[in-house]
């Protein structure tokens, strides 16, 4: 089986990668090549942190990687909370206070759409190729299930009437934005990438 570094230390994001990934790659977790640190964060953009994120892997583990970065983006927030989804209600990455910060930060607004956007960064061989990720759908007032992770409890994707939280895990990893961006990141690979 082929294998591929995935630049995170978040076992969440490496098990949803790894159900969409099913037996096409194996992804292999920074803590097997001995990276522990935490991985700069710095870019003002989505696809700037997913980039950063795997140069520096590449650069430091001389191993081919990819990496990926996710926002939430809120029409009546004018984007907002964007790239600083992990941190949106202050430093770490604590899920609970991020979604209570932003379903505050929407009390008595009409508007409640907002998309994901997943942006993939592959680092080979001093070649980096993106792919991006995008699902749309709204924000609803409270949360909603108990699968999944981050602001998936409060948003419901169009066309559907369950919260990705409420969602089995095998449908959120059909329909979801990291699905999008995993699914032409495993096309490239098939053609592309041999191990």
């Amino acid at each position: 089986m082929k294998s591929i570094v995935f630049a995170t230390n978040n076992a969440h994001k490496i098990a949803e990668i790894q159900d969409i990934l099913n037996d096409e790659f194996r992804i292999i977790p920074l803590s097997e090549i001995g990276c522990t640190e935490d991985i700069p964060e710095t870019s003002l953009t989505i696809e700037g942190n997913a980039s950063q994120k795997a140069h520096y892997v590449n650069d430091k583990y001389k191993v081919d990687c990819f990496a990926d970065d996710t926002g939430l983006e809120v029409d009546a927030l004018g984007g907002k909370p964007g790239v600083n989804s992990a941190r949106y209600a202050g430093p770490g990455h604590d899920f609970e206070a991020n979604v209570t910060k932003l379903l505050k930060d929407l009390t008595g607004q009409l508007s409640r759409r907002a998309r994901f956007r997943t942006v993939i960064s592959l680092v080979t061989d001093d070649n980096e190729i993106l792919f991006d990720g995008i699902i749309n759908g709204i924000i609803i007032n409270e949360r909603r299930g108990s699968k999944g992770f981050g602001y998936d409890p409060v948003f419901i994707p169009d066309g559907y009437q369950q919260t990705f939280a409420e969602m089995s895990p095998e449908l959120k990893n059909t329909i979801s934005h990291r699905a999008i961006a995993t699914r032409k990141l495993i096309k490239y690979l098939k053609e592309n990438y041999e191990v």
